[in-house]
């Protein structure tokens, strides 16, 4: 069955990138590029892909500073209202409904998995639709301050699975639904373990 998974990475609190869309902090972490849950495992299992607008001029700006060439060879949607240039074949421009790009998105993928590359807004819409399975995490050791949230919307997840790899501590969750919706039965008391002198 086709999952859709938001995996990214992310400061320690909760930014993707800084004010200034600068991900300067993610490139002087140690990594291991074959240690838990790293990209290469990841991407071997995906058929289709979605990112928003901001994501992709990131990665146009980074491919034209770097000399290198778009990295993705399955179908990309991107997310925009923008007039923005496609880079490569593959590349579809939308400002479609969310729902309608990831049944496309389900049928480009030929029973393959989805990423939402980013960023944290979209991954957002998806699991507003009900149409996140997981999020996927790898937390650096900075924090920023301010800058572009990594989720900027009231949700339950549920820890699946957790692992070091090189600075980061990664995990992955599964998205469980809205907060206020009745989720988190069985949530431990934010007073458990507090002994009656704290």
């Amino acid at each position: 069955m086709t999952r859709t998974t938001y995996y990214t990475a992310t400061t320690l609190d909760g930014f993707l990138a800084d004010e200034h869309d600068s991900l300067d902090w993610l490139f002087t972490q140690e990594i291991d590029e074959k240690g838990p849950m790293n990209y290469d495992d990841f991407y071997a299992r995906i058929g289709a892909l979605a990112m928003g607008a901001t994501t992709y001029e990131w990665i146009v700006d980074h491919m034209a500073s770097t000399g290198e060439e778009w990295a993705y060879q399955e179908p990309s949607w991107v997310f925009t209202h923008r007039d923005l240039a496609p880079v490569a074949d593959g590349v579809t421009f939308t400002s479609a409904p969310v729902a309608d790009v990831h049944a496309a998105m389900v049928e480009a993928a030929d029973g393959r998995d989805l990423w939402v590359v980013g960023g944290g807004d979209l991954a957002a819409q998806f699991a507003e639709q009900g149409l996140l399975d997981d999020v996927v995490v790898s937390i650096a050791p900075v924090t920023l301050g301010a800058g572009r949230p990594l989720f900027p919307r009231p949700f339950d997840l549920r820890l699946v699975e957790h692992d070091r790899n090189g600075a980061f501590l990664c995990a992955r969750y599964e998205v469980v639904g809205p907060r206020g919706n009745g989720h988190g039965a069985g949530r431990a008391s934010v007073t458990e373990g507090l002994s009656p002198n704290s």
